[in-house]
């Protein structure tokens, strides 16, 4: 289970140079958080349980703060 957080941090930080070349800085520090976490967590040698309750956990923030950004935040047809 390890592997895989690794796995997941190299995608990130696969994602966090990709914003950085872009120059969507906030998204690229967001990722970077993200690649730090994952590859930390990644080298811990939890148990599988852990690593799955983190990984549930993970989500949950995810989902929260992705629904909060997306009905108060984002303002529809900005891009236009």
């Amino acid at each position: 289970m390890g592997r895989m957080f690794r796995v997941l941090s190299f995608w990130t930080g696969i994602f966090t140079v990709m914003f950085y070349v872009g120059e969507i800085y906030s998204l690229a520090f967001l990722f970077l958080a993200q690649t730090v976490f994952f590859l930390g967590v990644g080298f811990l040698n939890l148990s599988e349980r852990m690593y799955m309750y983190l990984f549930g956990a993970y989500c949950t923030v995810f989902f929260i703060g992705f629904t909060y950004y997306s009905n108060f935040i984002l303002v529809p047809g900005f891009g236009e």
